[in-house]
């Protein structure tokens, strides 16, 4: 769980982007978006897989491109 240090000399607004900024570091939000709907093992995996697929192609594209140095 993420902690800030509320100071009541700034804004409320500067302590709140603080706590949004170490929810989003902790990782709490992208969790909570996973759990939102249940998805079955079947389709986590299908989604992995595709996931992997673009990467490798990402990546041999990337091989192919030309250097400038």
């Amino acid at each position: 769980m993420p902690k800030i240090r509320v100071d009541d000399r700034r804004p409320f607004e500067v302590n709140l982007r603080q706590f949004k900024r170490a929810c989003e570091k902790a990782g709490i939000i992208k969790e909570l978006r996973e759990r939102k709907h249940y998805i079955k093992p079947t389709e986590q995996r299908k989604i992995a897989k595709r996931v992997a697929i673009s990467r490798t192609k990402k990546a041999a594209k990337m091989a192919l491109r030309p250097r400038f140095s």
